[in-house]
């Protein structure tokens, strides 16, 4: 990473930064990794770290590529990526003078209150999955207001945007770059939004993403009517229309008038004790969303509805752009698999201190984040490349036999009595004195009992 960072003398707190951050220290911000790198000279360290990270002009778009570039070879040995994944984390503040902060959605809190929101990127297989970009929400309470936009060093050029926004910029950047591509997921904080998912299909990707129960949609079968012929005054009717008889109803409505055979139990994946299910059902139809504004009708696309067995209503809801030919197998697989960029923030969080910068900038809440990435990159890293990691590799290899005759240290020969008195062919062993080898030891010194040591310490 040290190509991407620009001056030489950022080497030294690179390496030391990253080093910090995997380390078994319960805060992980500036001062503690200064104290836990360089014990000895702590006031130093300190203020070589908090300036390479709240003030050194590296990039940190070049710094995740690289990361991504190193990371994702290692990621594909395990498979082809499957999905690209998108999703927002927050991180709750008692103050109100770091970058972004406003009383807003905490999904860490479950409520609305002082936080920082930030929208991701990931790439993800079966195996694994890496945050590959990464960019601060900024509310339109900081993004309007001057002052505190020159306190925080926000750099011009970031104005206000939506999060599905940021997400649709993330992901152009993404298949730009030649990024291998995936299924977009999202949840519904994504997915409700139209222009998303309307970019989404102008860029050639298909998605799975979440919606809510009350978006409009039209019947299996049913389209919304015809423009009006013309009555030959005025402007032609251009827009399709709907009628008090002929309108679209509610995903949720349209789930209560499924009958039973509609729903499936299908299973998507191994859970910690037990395999995980529930009950769908999926089918092709044309959202409505404000298509009484165009000229004809959306395009027909995956409903998938989450009915768990026992729940009065449905629980969760998806619009998918998959196949006509795919099964409800496949979309239930393809829409759990989101699940991932939850262990991504759990990790993140947890285990290398992403929400643990204190500092109030613009430029040092991202290069914070981007140096957690790459922590969290190194360690994927390794959990693709050592064992036990990957056991599906080791399966079909074959265990190794012991030889013949191999009896465990310290059991008893089958062949000889329970009882050595009572064995006619025992014969007592002498006390050994002081230096003089156990019977054991010089039995190891012979070839054969050395053999077969040395076989059982490789299996």
């Amino acid at each position: 990473m040290i190509g991407v960072i620009g001056h030489a003398d950022r080497a030294e707190p690179l390496k030391d930064y990253c080093l910090g951050l995997l380390m078994p220290i319960e805060r992980k911000s500036v001062e503690p990794l200064a104290a836990v790198t360089a014990p000895s000279r702590v006031a130093a360290k300190h203020q070589s770290l908090l300036h390479f990270v709240g003030q050194a002009p590296w990039s940190d778009a070049a710094l995740l590529a690289r990361v991504r570039d190193w990371v994702l070879p290692r990621i594909e040995q395990r498979g082809p990526i499957r999905a690209w994944i998108v999703d927002d984390t927050g991180f709750p503040k008692k103050g109100k003078h770091s970058v972004g902060v406003a009383r807003q959605y905490c999904g860490q809190l479950g409520k609305q209150d002082n936080c920082q929101i930030a929208v991701s990127l990931s790439i993800a297989n079966d195996a694994a999955s890496l945050p590959i970009a990464y960019e601060l929400y900024l509310p339109h309470s900081w993004a309007e207001d001057p002052e505190q936009r020159k306190k925080a060093k926000i750099p011009a050029e970031i104005t206000f945007r939506t999060k599905p926004q940021i997400a649709l910029e993330q992901i152009r950047t993404a298949k730009a770059e030649g990024v291998a591509p995936g299924v977009v997921l999202a949840d519904a904080g994504y997915g409700a939004d139209g222009g998303f998912r309307a970019g989404l299909s102008e860029l050639g990707l298909t998605y799975v993403v979440g919606v809510q129960p009350t978006l409009s949609v039209w019947r299996p079968g049913e389209s919304p009517l015809p423009p009006k012929p013309w009555s030959g005054r005025g402007r032609p009717p251009s827009r399709v229309g709907r009628t008090d008889n002929h309108k679209p109803i509610s995903a949720k409505a349209l789930a209560e008038e499924f009958d039973a055979e509609t729903w499936r139990t299908i299973a998507w994946r191994e859970g910690t004790n037990t395999e995980l299910n529930s009950r769908f059902a999926a089918v092709r139809l044309r959202p409505a969303s404000r298509d009484y504004n165009r000229p004809e009708a959306h395009a027909e696309e995956w409903l998938l509805i989450e009915w768990p067995e026992g729940e009065v209503e449905p629980s969760k809801y998806w619009l998918s752009t998959l196949p006509a030919d795919a099964t409800i197998t496949q979309l239930v697989d393809a829409a759990k698999l989101r699940w991932r960029i939850e262990r991504d923030y759990q990790e993140l969080k947890q285990e290398l201190g992403l929400g643990h910068y204190e500092g109030r900038g613009w430029r040092g809440f991202h290069h914070h984040a981007s140096l957690c990435i790459a922590a969290y990159g190194f360690l994927v890293s390794l959990r693709e490349t050592i064992p036990p990691s990957t056991p599906t590799r080791a399966q079909g290899r074959q265990t190794p036999g012991l030889p013949s005759g191999y009896r465990p240290r310290g059991s008893s020969d089958p062949t000889r009595a329970a009882r050595p008195d009572l064995d006619p062919d025992h014969q007592a062993t002498p006390d050994r004195g002081p230096g003089q080898p156990s019977a054991t030891m010089s039995v190891l010194h012979k070839g054969h009992g050395q053999s077969a040591s040395r076989q059982f310490m490789t299996q």
